[in-house]
């Protein structure tokens, strides 16, 4: 089963809150971001999929909000639980390792998507998207499994990272501004640890 029907798969067979990475509300993600733009502005969800964030995002009123997801059946969820309000997101179902066209970001969060990346070649692949979508003095919110954290999700492989390893990843032109490691609790009551960090990439944004 390739990566495209795998995530199809979960989620035409496992209600949203069923799924491991299921959190009612997205805490740690939304203080990450409001802590380095608290104003706003333009970001990118990659692997969003069902989840709530972008629901506050919108709701905060000052966020211009595209979702990525590898699954159109995840996509569509959060569509109809917006309702109307779906039409003021931006929505690409792709692969973030394949995508070609992703616009320009203030903010770019994953919560959960790189941590799949088990090849050289992915990891690249998702990094230059990063790279470029990225602008000047803009910042990455990452979530990742942590070094002790759980080694399959979803009966797949996962890399797990501190926040240095990521930053070796990243390069130099990232600076690392914020860490923490959060206890995640599943569907299934089991623990998840994950790591988050925040990066500020070099530059300033033209006004």
């Amino acid at each position: 089963m390739d990566r495209r029907s795998h995530w199809e798969h979960v989620y035409h067979t496992k209600p949203t809150t069923e799924v491991s990475w299921f959190e009612a509300e997205p805490v740690t993600s939304l203080a990450l971001i409001q802590s380095v733009a608290p104003g706003g502005g333009r970001i990118i969800d990659v692997g969003g999929g069902a989840s709530s964030l972008v629901d506050r995002l919108v709701a905060a009123g000052n966020w211009e909000v595209t979702v990525l997801d590898i699954s159109a059946t995840a996509l569509k969820l959060a569509q109809e639980r917006l309702q109307e309000l779906a039409n003021q997101v931006h929505w690409i179902q792709a692969d973030i390792t394949e995508v070609e066209q992703l616009g320009t970001y203030d903010i770019w969060h994953d919560r959960a998507v790189f941590h799949f990346l088990t090849t050289s070649e992915d990891r690249d692949n998702y990094l230059t998207r990063l790279h470029g979508a990225l602008r000047p003095g803009g910042h990455v919110v990452l979530g990742t499994f942590a070094i002790q954290g759980p080694e399959k999700c979803s009966g797949l492989p996962v890399c797990r990272y501190d926040a240095q390893s990521f930053a070796a990843l990243l390069g130099a032109e990232y600076t690392l501004i914020q860490q923490l490691e959060h206890s995640h609790i599943t569907p299934a009551g089991t623990t998840q640890l994950f790591m988050f960090a925040v990066f500020c990439k070099a530059g300033q944004h033209d006004t």
